[in-house]
């Protein structure tokens, strides 16, 4: 095959002259040349069986048989096959943007029963179609609040996932909304010195994720007595699998509950893909940021599904959306939709008890060999002490486990999911 070139030379030829270029060095010539590359030192071409030898030969330097035992908010969990079977059909994977609602309907169908779900799961009213992941939903869900409340200030606990917390900086920062952290204490957020300031009215909000960052359930009747200000809202980044078996966010007067449903079915790949979500009361639906599909009937009486509420800039002026967030993460979620319909309510629950179950095993066995627990009350993810961080991880990647999450010097964040086999648990004992 020739090399391809996107226009033949005449074309080239005519586009330098017309402004007045002689060639391509003359058109770059304002660019140093020490700065400039010269060659790509590519290999030479192969044909497609060889280079599909080369890639298979590169692919199987990867080590994939490793006993996973890190969350930190990336959680590895059973994936049914008929998964991909479904969302890599055609059907889907053209239809991604439902700009045209007669002609997507079986995609705004998948956004309305995804977010039917996650109003069940989370016990609000309304939620959006997703938004990028957790962290922009923590970010967004702080804009919602200083929109609704009026306030430029806000409460982040200390135990939100740090990741998450430095786009919620980043937001605060280009929205000129000041943050306030809630001290943690004993890997717990300590409410002690924050509940004066709750009751203020001063906030927009208080941002807190539940279970939190080391794993640790907040202590939930706390934060149910907080005496709020009617304009201070109780944001809680949630995560989902937990929802199953602890209290909901709407039994602790949530206003605005997020999450991210990256564990419902979407693999970890490179560090994606995740999709976030925001639920909140319908009083608030108004200010939802992003998508949010509604269901109607069509002029024949037909069941029909269409985008509403429309409070993105690509619908009204600039300065009136609720954000610039334009589209939705449509294929993630319907991995989550077809991962909750496939599972239901009875395997989710049995998802989420193997998680705790496996992350209390591994913690009785660790005591008994001299190890401490740092946190109590933890779901499925727990801090373990060791003497030092970085020895013990890379010894333990040498037996193929990846044993957790460096926190400190001598400090590591550990999980377990429904995935971790009773003899994998055993030989994370005994070669701790």
């Amino acid at each position: 095959m020739n090399n391809y070139k996107a226009n033949p030379e005449d074309t080239i030829k005519e586009m330098l002259e017309e402004i007045g270029e002689e060639n391509f060095d003359s058109l770059y010539s304002m660019i140093n040349k020490d700065i400039r590359i010269t060659s790509f030192n590519l290999p030479d071409a192969l044909s497609e069986m060889q280079v599909q030898k080369t890639i298979k030969s590169a692919a199987n330097e990867n080590k994939i048989n490793y006993s996973y035992f890190i969350g930190a908010g990336a959680y590895k969990r059973f994936i049914p096959a008929a998964i991909s079977q479904i969302s890599s059909r055609f059907e889907f994977n053209t239809a991604y943007t439902p700009y045209q609602p007669e002609i997507s309907q079986g995609t705004l169908q998948v956004i309305y029963e995804f977010q039917s779900m996650i109003c069940d799961l989370t016990g609000m009213d309304v939620c959006n179609a997703s938004v990028y992941d957790a962290g922009n939903a923590c970010a967004e869900a702080m804009l919602m609040a200083a929109r609704i409340s009026g306030k430029e200030k806000i409460l982040v606990s200390d135990c939100i996932n740090p990741q998450y917390y430095e786009v919620i900086n980043t937001y605060a920062k280009a929205g000129n909304i000041t943050i306030e952290k809630i001290p943690e204490k004993e890997y717990k957020t300590d409410f002690s010195d924050a509940e004066e300031k709750i009751k203020s009215g001063e906030y927009a909000g208080v941002i807190i994720q539940n279970p939190n960052f080391y794993g640790t359930i907040e202590d939930i009747d706390a934060i149910k007595s907080l005496e709020k200000s009617p304009k201070t809202m109780l944001i809680v980044c949630e995560d989902m699998i937990s929802s199953i078996v602890l209290k909901r966010p709407k039994e602790y007067n949530a206003d605005i509950v997020v999450g991210d449903v990256q564990p419902f079915g979407n693999p970890i790949s490179f560090g994606g893909p995740y999709a976030g979500f925001i639920a909140t009361l319908d009083k608030y639906k108004r200010q939802l940021p992003g998508r949010i599909v509604g269901r109607t009937k069509d002029a024949e009486g037909n069941q029909a599904f269409t985008l509403t509420l429309q409070a993105r800039e690509q619908h009204i002026r600039r300065e009136k959306a609720t954000s610039n967030i334009c589209s939705n993460q449509g294929l993630v979620i319907l991995n989550a939709l077809i991962y909750l319909s496939l599972l239901g309510a009875n395997g989710l629950r049995q998802a989420a008890f193997l998680s705790a179950s496996n992350a209390k095993n591994l913690t009785e066995g660790l005591k008994q060999k001299g190890y401490n627990i740092l946190n109590k009350n933890f779901f499925n993810e727990f801090v373990l002490q060791v003497d030092n961080a970085d020895e013990f991880l890379n010894r333990m990647k040498k037996e193929n486990i990846l044993a957790g999450f460096k926190l400190s010097i001598n400090k590591i964040l550990v999980c377990t999911t429904e995935i971790n086999t009773k003899e994998e648990i055993e030989k994370y004992i005994n070669l701790s």
